[in-house]
Order: structure tokens, then C-alpha cells, then sequence
């Protein structure tokens, strides 16, 4: 009969495995529930309804509608599906008299990228998810600008890169303005315990 004896570093180095794959976050969250299904839908119903206001139109305006989604798709993934956002650029896209397909194909690629980028996203503060964001919009606009310029055989200009930028810059007022409900809810949640 042989036995078999372990080495003190394989003990050492399998119970410290099996003590760092056992670690679980504390909070995964940032807020104890989910926002408000009224919330989500709300702001982006008032958001495409801004989007039909003529100030829109203006070389530096931001898409407020873009934004918004991208928000609600990093924070509430199964409540803003990517054929929402096609829909919605579909809309605008009737309404602006633009190109078919312009907004709805800018609206996708943002949904999509910010769905890919989520869980690096949240694992970072405020003013990183503006960076990483701005990045897929910039990329998005930037592709769907190129593709107008082939169909229509002329460069629109750099002015929505602007609008763009700003557009990626309010990232930091709609994170204190659409998550404002929720954290009073967990303020009032957190006095009474």
C-alpha cells in the first residue's frame, strides 16, 4: 500500500483556489432593486418626444433620445431590447427626412455597444462609463456618417462630432437624474432599518 503524500505548497495552493473562486461580491448592484419599469420607459418616451422639437435640428445639438437609451442599456439591459432602439430611429428618421435607417442604424450600434461594453462599464466610476461612451458613439455616428456620404456622394461635415461629444458628456447629469428616484428609495429604505 502506497500513500500518497502532498507536498505543503499543492495543499496550500488548491485551498487557496477554491477560497478566491468562492469569493462573491458583496453588493453587485449599485441600488438594492431595480429601477421602475415606469422610469425607464417614461424617460425614453419624453426623450423621443423631445427628439421631435425642432432645436434638434441645430449643428451642436446633443441626441438626448441616444443617450438615453445607451443609459437604460448599460443599467437596465432587459428593458431596452436593440429593435427598441431601431424602432426609435426608425421614427426619427420619418420625422427628420432623413436617409432610412440613419438614426434607427445609430441607435443599434450604440444599444449594442453599450450592451457589449456593460460589465467593463460598471465596474468603473462615473466619469469612466462618459469615456468608454463616448467612444461607441463617436464610432457609431463616425460609420453611419461615412455610409451616408457613400449613399448621397457628399460629406456632411464634422459638426455632429460635436453634438456627439456633448451628447457623451451629459452621461454624468443623466446618471444623477434618472437614478435620482432611486436612490431617494434607498435613502428611505436605509433610515428605517
Amino acid at each position: 500500500m502506497t500513500r500518497r503524500v502532498e507536498s505543503p505548497d499543492t495543499s496550500n495552493r488548491t485551498s487557496r483556489a477554491s477560497n478566491l473562486s468562492s469569493l462573491q461580491p458583496i453588493d453587485s448592484s449599485p441600488f438594492s432593486r431595480a429601477s421602475s419599469p415606469w422610469l425607464v420607459w417614461g424617460s425614453i418616451l419624453l426623450m423621443w418626444l423631445g427628439s421631435m422639437l425642432p432645436w434638434r435640428l441645430l449643428p451642436f445639438a446633443p441626441d438626448l433620445l441616444m443617450l438615453v437609451l445607451a443609459f437604460w442599456a448599460v443599467h437596465e439591459p432587459r428593458r431596452v431590447p436593440m429593435s427598441l432602439a431601431f424602432f426609435l430611429g426608425i421614427l426619427v428618421d420619418v420625422h427628420d427626412g432623413s436617409l432610412l435607417g440613419e438614426h434607427a442604424l445609430t441607435y443599434i450600434l450604440v444599444v449594442y455597444g453599450a450592451l457589449l461594453l456593460r460589465k467593463r462599464i460598471l465596474n468603473f466610476g462615473m466619469w469612466t462609463h462618459f469615456l468608454h461612451m463616448a467612444i461607441v458613439m463617436l464610432l457609431a455616428q463616425l460609420l453611419v456618417r461615412v455610409l451616408h456620404a457613400w449613399l448621397v456622394g457628399e460629406w456632411s461635415g464634422w459638426q455632429w462630432a460635436g453634438g456627439t461629444l456633448l451628447t457623451a458628456a451629459l452621461w454624468p447629469l443623466a446618471d444623477s437624474v434618472l437614478f435620482l428616484p432611486q436612490r431617494r428609495l434607498d435613502e428611505s429604505d436605509s433610515g428605517s432599518s
